[in-house]
């Protein structure tokens, strides 16, 4: 399972938001620096109402929805890639995971602490970049060292590759992240080899008061991050309530939705947040649906047939024949598997088939 490291600065609500995703009170939130030290894990459900729809159609009373890992990691401060705060072990926490989910504050307590003295979440972003960024510089400066031996010794593939440490190197010093080299697929390829901690994909998660949900797209902070987003990063943002969600946890959905109706929202900040990192992290759902139950399986976008198949199980891979497949959007409004066939939109598709987004899937495979 793909796991997404949640980080910021202390104090900034990175384990209430945690709490919030997981619907849990796993993760310590409290006013004090390093409140979170040994990262906490939680598996999160994907909202997708595709799921049961479906199930109706499939008259099962089972869904199996799709899910990622969130991981609560301790709060960085200037200084971390030389060892200050927790340094070390958040760079070490934060190489584990698939994308990054930066929570940045964006309001005004002034019975909150900030560790460095005031509300500025484009420094604060600055802030953890530059210490990543220097801790990549340090990993390429090793790498390079140890490869320049045996590409004077004349080993292509040691070439190729000093040839990409040697671009990615000035391009980190000059403050930009590894993610923002201009570099061809075989160098986006080879850079993930490097395990490079500004390579994974960010998205933005922004802290707002409760009192600025509704309006978070005017909060002049929210504003700040996402042109900061725009101009500086191939990534995105969420405005977010950790302190709402936080709320939420112990309220049955009808009364959650009344709750965030009063505040005058529709949905909640967390179901966009696991949406945008499944996104984030270069995912897609399709679906198998029977009597038995509905389940949604998580697939990389770009993926053929025989690999969506051996996410169920490898043998379904290796004995690949055929895919029977039909859009989640053709089944539903046709309303049966029967009146999809007749109608032609039910399919069978080879090993090339690329699968979509929503795709509904029965393998033939050979045992």
């Amino acid at each position: 399972m793909l796991k997404a490291g949640i980080v910021g600065l202390p104090n900034v609500g990175k384990s209430t938001l945690f709490n919030a995703l997981t619907r849990s009170r796993k993760a310590e939130a409290a006013n004090y620096p390093f409140c979170t030290i040994d990262p906490n894990v939680g598996v999160v459900i994907v909202p997708d109402e595709r799921a049961y729809v479906l199930k109706s159609i499939a008259k099962t009373n089972v869904v199996v929805p799709a899910a990622i890992e969130f991981v609560d990691i301790a709060g960085l401060v200037a200084g971390a890639s030389k060892g200050e705060g927790l340094g070390n072990q958040f760079l070490a926490n934060i190489r584990e995971v698939d994308a990054i989910v930066q929570v940045v504050r964006c309001f005004e307590d002034g019975d909150i602490i900030h560790t460095m003295g005031s509300v500025d979440p484009v420094r604060d972003i600055e802030v953890i970049t530059t210490e990543l960024v220097l801790a990549d510089l340090d990993a390429v400066a090793k790498r390079m060292t140890k490869t320049q031996k045996s590409a004077k010794a004349g080993d292509k593939e040691a070439i190729i590759e000093l040839a990409l440490l040697q671009k990615l190197e000035p391009h980190l010093n000059s403050g930009k992240t590894a993610n923002t080299l201009t570099a061809t697929p075989e160098e986006v390829a080879l850079m993930k080899l490097f395990q490079l901690l500004t390579a994974k994909p960010v998205l933005f998660a922004c802290n707002v008061a409760e009192s600025d949900l509704a309006t978070a797209e005017q909060n002049p902070f929210v504003q700040k991050v996402a042109e900061y987003v725009r101009t500086h990063h191939d990534a995105a943002y969420v405005p977010i309530s950790a302190r709402i969600e936080a709320e939420l946890i112990d309220l049955t959905p009808e009364d959650a939705k009344a709750f965030l109706k009063d505040l005058g929202v529709d949905d909640s900040g967390v179901s966009s947040l696991i949406k945008g990192t499944y996104a984030l992290l270069g995912l897609q759902t399709y679906f198998t649906a029977g009597e038995k139950e509905v389940r949604a399986w998580t697939i990389k976008k770009g993926w053929k047939a025989p690999q969506a198949a051996g996410v169920i199980h490898t043998d379904f891979e290796a004995g690949f024949i055929k895919a029977e497949i039909v859009s989640y959007e053709d089944l539903t409004k046709l309303g049966s598997v029967a009146a999809a066939r007749d109608a032609g939109k039910y399919r069978l598709e080879g090993k090339e088939y690329i699968f979509k987004d929503g795709d509904v899937a029965l393998f033939r495979f050979n045992n």
